[in-house]
């Protein structure tokens, strides 16, 4: 018989096992169970599972990361610029080459301007601006076997043509000293030389057919627009200087000779013009026929010195600030409008928003002894206003892409609300150049005239020049809204669409992707988030499709040769 068991007696043994199990509770096990599988755990796990010594630990962290410093924010964001470059071009290349663009939506393709790979040709100089020496090589072997003959039933409208084919191929030239596209850019001006001599007045035809050399009238008929007429100033005399050929300079220097004799009242040039030279409208404007016309006033003087643009340029820009400038009435925002046979036109348009990066660059370039210091001033006001609206057109949308037209609450003309604020003693900001937050619809002084971004570069570009010309970095951060803008909404499987309905959550895309995003927007995005400065105003001016081209000077037997006055 088993012993009895007595709780009050310990002295009374129990069975060896039962003792052991009845010492040791349910609790102790579990702790040394935990202890026997850690154990096995540690010496089984690799060596990155286990803890480091303690002194080899680094401290805890004493609050948020550091903050990047602002070089390297910029580097990202121009990189960011690059990749968007690439996905556009790469899929233009594989879905639309040799054609001219890309339909962005569909990844299809389109022909407008001649069939000659117009988006390969128009940005070989970004490709080389941003290092992708690749493709920019691939290029040149294109540019090589390129011939801009067509058949006879083909005509290349001229001011397109000018601006992305010829000016690109003079750009990339000029950067890369690649001997084929001078000698392709030389091609092309002999070819277009014809457009000159189908007018009395020697203004360019709209187009002419590079095999047979006739020309032919656009749309509007024999009526010659004064945008282009005049823009083919820096490419033709450019393109002079390299090849010594006199007929590139003086079939577009007699241009500007019949429009200076005609000296517009006011210095404001009518929009339409006859083939005999002769202003045919009262239309004044700045946008759509007429803002390259301006532009090219000042970047004439910057390019060769040429005094006869820049008087011109100064008198011009006179009559725009004094006849054409207005503050809206609440959020007094500066505008650009127009005048129709002396009636005000409230209308801003998207085309116009490269008029405050030019007044910018003239108050930062000209001399003194050339713009007097009051012009000067007027000059950068308007600049700083005018930038600011362009920029907020695009900020007030909910897509954050700017409208392509904007019907602006009638305002007072800007010269008068400065001479008002400068009979007061100067208190304040100068009109027009109040800043503001984003409005919504009915809180804007502006509807919108058209609501559509066709990916057009003028806002960024007057933001590069404003950064430039000011070192304030506002104007990269209102370029960085934008840009992403575009990569939220615009961004396509292919590359990159115009947009529509920009005032709304959910954008339409519109199947298009012109070759000027590419040679402008983009290009303008990425100088403007780069430190570097690598092509001073001093240095370089870029025509109006964004190719820069190197300041020079004539010789002696230059301007014999073809009689250079000024």
């Amino acid at each position: 018989m088993l012993p009895t068991y007595n709780p009050g007696t310990p002295s009374t043994p129990l069975p060896h096992g039962r003792n052991l199990f009845r010492r040791i509770s349910w609790r102790w096990l579990a702790v040394i169970g935990l202890l026997v599988t850690f154990t096995l755990f540690w010496l089984a796990a690799p060596i990155p599972y286990r803890l480091a010594p303690l002194d080899a630990r680094p401290p805890p962290p004493a609050g948020p990361p550091p903050p990047k410093d602002q070089a390297s924010v910029w580097e990202e964001r121009k990189e960011e610029v690059r990749r968007a470059y690439v996905h556009a071009y790469t899929g233009y290349m594989q879905h639309a080459f040799p054609a001219d663009e890309l339909l962005a939506t569909s990844g299809g393709k389109s022909n407008k301007f001649n069939g000659w790979s117009v988006t390969m040709l128009d940005s070989m100089d970004t490709m080389w601006m941003m290092g992708l020496h690749d493709e920019f090589a691939d290029a040149v072997k294109v540019v090589a076997g390129q011939n801009f003959t067509t058949n006879a039933h083909f005509y290349a409208p001229f001011f397109e043509t000018v601006i992305r084919y010829l000016g690109g191929l003079l750009s990339a030239y000029a950067l890369s000293k690649e001997p084929i596209l001078l000698s392709r850019a030389d091609d092309l001006g002999t070819l277009l030389l014809p457009v000159f001599n189908a007018t009395p007045s020697g203004f360019p035809a709209y187009s002419v057919s590079t095999e047979t050399g006739k020309t032919a009238p656009g749309w509007m008929g024999n009526v010659i627009l004064f945008s282009e007429a005049t823009s083919c100033q820096l490419e033709f005399k450019y393109l002079a200087k390299l090849t010594g050929r006199k007929e590139y300079y003086t079939a577009v220097d007699h241009i500007m000779n019949t429009l200076y004799a005609t000296n517009p009242k006011d210095g404001l040039f009518s929009l339409t013009w006859s083939s005999e030279g002769k202003p045919s409208d009262q239309h004044f404007s700045v946008g759509a026929s007429a803002d390259s016309g301006y532009e090219y006033l000042l970047k004439q003087y910057l390019l060769n010195g040429d005094t006869k643009a820049l008087t011109q340029y100064i008198k011009s820009m006179d009559g725009i600030l004094d006849k054409l400038l207005y503050i809206t009435p609440t959020r007094e925002l500066l505008y650009v409008g127009s005048t129709n046979r002396g009636n005000a036109l409230h209308n801003l348009e998207h085309l116009a928003c490269f008029l405050p990066g030019v007044l910018a660059l003239g108050a930062h370039t000209i001399p003194a002894n050339l713009l007097p210091e009051k012009t000067r001033e007027r000059h950068r006001w308007a600049a700083e206003g005018l930038a600011y609206t362009c920029y907020i057109s695009y900020a007030d949308q909910k897509s954050g892409m700017g409208p392509d037209g904007l019907s602006m609450k009638a305002g007072t003309l800007w010269v008068e609300r400065l001479a008002e604020w400068e009979a007061g003693g100067r208190a304040g900001k100068p009109p027009g150049t109040k800043e503001g937050g984003r409005r919504d619809r009915g809180q804007r002084d502006y509807e919108t005239g058209s609501a559509v971004y066709l990916l057009r570069p003028e806002t960024v570009e007057s933001l590069y020049v404003m950064w430039k010309t000011t070192g304030e970095e506002k104007w990269r951060e209102r370029g960085y809204e934008i840009f992403a803008a575009i990569e939220r909404s615009a961004k396509t499987k292919y590359g990159y669409a115009s947009v529509e309905r920009v005032d709304s959550e959910v954008v339409g895309l519109i199947d298009d992707m012109p070759s000027f995003f590419l040679a402008e927007t983009l290009k303008y995005l990425y100088l403007l988030f780069d430190d570097t400065d690598p092509y001073p105003f001093e240095k370089w001016v870029f025509n109006t499709e964004a190719h820069p081209l190197p300041v020079f000077e004539w010789t002696e037997w230059e301007k014999k040769r073809y009689n250079i006055t000024s």
